[in-house]
């Protein structure tokens, strides 16, 4: 069983993936591509952004969007210790401070209520984390940064596709930033990221920050970097965008297979109502972690730790609060084990993943075996043209 199945995602579009890189190959612009400008349309389309800009990675996407805010030394953003370490290595990269606030025990993400006391007058932007596939409390987050005058970024590199209140992940406020790493619900085969706002003015600056602050060739208006997503990157996501709602939809499936067997019976980390996830990860929240994960190791059921060791505890960065910090954080680190999820996760292996659990925790098993009917999953259109 794998963790994430990427062969069978590659072998249910394979003609379409092929047909895209071979594209790329003809015409040979491997930087700076169509399919560059070509993502970037349907992306923003999707999200409803006004503006997208595709870069190398989830982190370049950070640092990219914190450099165009002009956060420098010195400065402050508010973030979360329980995340890829990532989120706060963009912060630090640009020689500001990362200040940690706890999580919402519920849904591992942010809380908004612990914010407000850890505002200074150097404090310069919020970044919430929609972690596990699930936005964070963006409409209480965003109303706090109001109040004080505060951008903010939602690293989004879990949550391409979700929404909050009817909106996408991705365009919950400044700016939102994600990951197209190739474990993600939609992921390239490479590393690559996008940003996401609808400030023509951020955008701008965003757009000549990816090519070492150069407003045209050899004109260097702005410190910058080498961000760029290539093409042969962009073409990979848009073959697999094609698929990419299907996808949500069997990754939802597989989720209330779960649920129908887990729910009540062990610890989950929560979903809120007015949101949807994408389920980037399938969480359970344990007592003894260790002896569970071996049981399941044994069971031939591979799982992971996001995250073992929450920032604020990582040697890098210890110094910038005390230990005993977040103890929210620091438990559910000690708690959470995410379970094999994706779009080709079969009932039967839900079901297995599921039961081993529950033996492995001294759970009884539920009655039914909450399996469904599988989809048919839809014709692969490597034939056709894509379209805007």
């Amino acid at each position: 069983m794998e963790f994430i199945d990427l062969k069978s995602q590659y072998e249910a579009s394979r003609e379409l993936i092929n047909h895209r890189i071979q594209t790329v190959l003809d015409h040979g612009q491997y930087i700076m591509g169509p399919e560059v400008a070509e993502l970037e349309a349907r992306l923003a389309q999707y999200t409803g952004a006004r503006h997208c800009v595709t870069v190398a990675s989830g982190t370049e996407a950070l640092v990219i969007s914190l450099m165009a805010l002009g956060i420098k030394p010195g400065d402050e953003v508010i973030t979360t210790p329980f995340s890829f370490i990532a989120t706060a290595e963009a912060i630090v990269l640009l020689g500001a401070t990362p200040v940690f606030v706890d999580i919402d025990r519920s849904t591992c993400n942010l809380a908004p209520s612990l914010i407000e006391e850890k505002l200074t007058p150097r404090t310069r932007a919020i970044m919430p984390v929609s972690l596990f596939g699930q936005p964070a409390d963006m409409d209480e987050i965003n109303a706090i940064a109001t109040r004080h005058g505060l951008a903010v970024i939602e690293d989004a590199a879990q949550s391409f596709g979700a929404s909050y209140r009817g909106k996408k992940s991705c365009n919950l406020s400044t700016i939102g930033c994600t990951s197209f790493f190739p474990s993600k619900p939609l992921g390239c085969y490479g590393d690559g990221g996008a940003i996401f706002t609808s400030d023509d003015q951020l955008a701008g600056a965003m757009r000549e920050i990816r090519v070492h602050g150069q407003s045209r060739r050899y004109v260097h208006t702005r410190i910058g970097v080498g961000g760029r997503m290539d093409t042969l990157q962009c073409a990979i996501v848009l073959a697999k965008l094609e698929r990419f709602e299907w996808e949500l939809e069997q990754r939802t499936r597989a989720a209330a297979r779960y649920d129908a067997m887990l729910s009540g019976r062990i610890g989950l980390v929560g979903r809120m109502p007015e949101r949807t996830s994408v389920y980037a990860q399938y969480t359970a929240v344990v007592e003894e972690r260790e002896r569970i994960q071996a049981a399941l190791q044994a069971a031939g059921i591979p799982t992971a730790v996001h995250y073992p060791v929450p920032i604020h505890m990582q040697p890098a960065y210890a110094h910038l609060s005390s230990d005993d910090a977040c103890p929210v954080a620091r438990e559910m680190a000690a708690k959470v084990i995410s379970l094999p999820m994706g779009p080709y996760l079969s009932a039967e292996s839900a079901h297995t993943v599921a039961a081993t659990l529950l033996s492995a925790a001294g759970v009884a098993l539920p009655g039914a075996d909450g399996a469904a009917d599988e989809a048919e999953p839809p014709r692969d259109t490597a034939a056709a043209p894509v379209l805007p």
